[in-house]
């Protein structure tokens, strides 16, 4: 049966992960979380007090990464493994979130994760969403996906997702961290967040998971035709 390489990328809290996870259940394809590897990377350095302008610590220790998926039985997830401790539950908080843009951005940490996602879609039957998909890990992609939303609907999305777990934080944290991730990844110097110039836009501030599932559904079944 034909495969394919489906590649996702956009704006945080745009929903990237959910269309991801969803096609890949239903196409029975591998998926991979680009942003829990750089996650679990943030995780590593923030734990041996390494900041992210310390390069030559970093070079010194990046060899010492090493990253897979194990599925979670419990939660019925692929989670991410770093060092052989699932540090899933660590890496979703905001002091996560406000530094991994910035380790992120550094040469040494995305040559280690690309070179792993590579190897991991040469087969195809991959869905991945990041910021640097469709233009440097799967140039090739046979369908690439920009993902796109409100500024608003944005910060409300990730709002609810931190709020459960940091009872404490406030829409504005969030819509500021939002804002700063999102000019980082798009200015560094390194692998930016652009839209691939064969990529379909998406907007989804208006649709529900479900119209966007059949959405892209349609998009796939065009491609494996």
């Amino acid at each position: 049966m034909k495969k394919i390489n489906i590649a996702i990328d956009g704006y945080s809290s745009c929903g990237k992960s959910t269309i991801a996870k969803q096609l890949a259940k239903e196409l029975q394809y591998i998926f991979i979380d680009s942003g829990a590897m750089y996650r679990a990377i943030t995780l590593f350095f923030l734990q041996k007090n390494i900041a992210a302008s310390d390069i030559e610590a970093i070079r010194s220790e990046i060899s010492n990464i090493h990253l897979h998926f194990e599925f979670n039985t419990t939660t019925q997830k692929n989670e991410v493994v770093l060092n052989g401790v699932n540090v899933e539950s660590q890496i979703r908080n905001l002091n996560i979130s406000n530094n991994v843009s910035h380790y992120a951005a550094i040469a040494e940490i995305r040559k280690l994760a690309v070179a792993q996602q590579q190897s991991i879609g040469k087969n195809k039957g991959v869905v991945m969403d990041g910021r640097d998909i469709g233009t440097e890990v799967f140039p090739d992609a046979e369908l690439k996906l920009f993902m796109t939303a409100t500024p608003e609907v944005r910060t409300e999305r990730r709002y609810k997702e931190l709020v459960a777990t940091q009872p404490d934080i406030t829409r504005e944290e969030v819509r500021k961290n939002l804002e700063e991730r999102d000019y980082i990844d798009s200015h560094r110097e390194i692998s930016p967040l652009r839209q691939a110039d064969d990529a379909i836009v998406l907007d989804n501030s208006n649709l529900t998971m479900d119209e966007q599932l059949a959405l892209v559904k349609n998009m796939v079944n065009e491609k494996l035709q």
